[in-house]
């Protein structure tokens, strides 16, 4: 069965860069859309991207838009966030989760029954 990994996290001041990744084990990401959400201390959980089986299309919350960038090597059975210009209000646990789909077309939605698997979390905090 399909188990997610993220790692990547960690303390960056504002204005730095980090590059999560997600990473499929016992199964291939082949199948399937791969989509970040992130949860800050106290706030619900927030969509943030999502790319499509093929890597083709790629969709972004408008607080990221320009800041982070989605990717993914179906080889390597990793997607990964590049995250940009980051600001204190990025501060959040970063979850990525495979859709039952291959497309983004059920993204933003966090209905529990349209996800194959969630990963653990990865904490992101950026701070001075």
């Amino acid at each position: 069965q399909l188990q997610l990994v993220e790692s990547g996290g960690g303390l960056v001041q504002p204005g730095g860069s980090l590059r999560l990744s997600c990473t499929a084990t016992r199964s291939t990401l082949d199948y399937y859309a791969i989509a970040w959400f992130r949860q800050a201390p106290g706030q619900g959980r927030e969509a943030v991207s999502c790319i499509d089986l093929h890597g083709t299309n790629t969709h972004y919350a408008d607080s990221v838009k320009g800041r982070f960038t989605v990717s993914r090597d179906n080889d390597k059975n990793t997607v990964y966030l590049q995250m940009n210009s980051l600001k204190p209000e990025d501060t959040a646990t970063y979850y990525c989760a495979a859709y039952t789909l291959a497309l983004c077309v059920l993204w933003p939605g966090q209905e529990e029954e349209t996800f194959q698997t969630w990963g653990q979390g990865t904490q992101v905090t950026v701070s001075s």
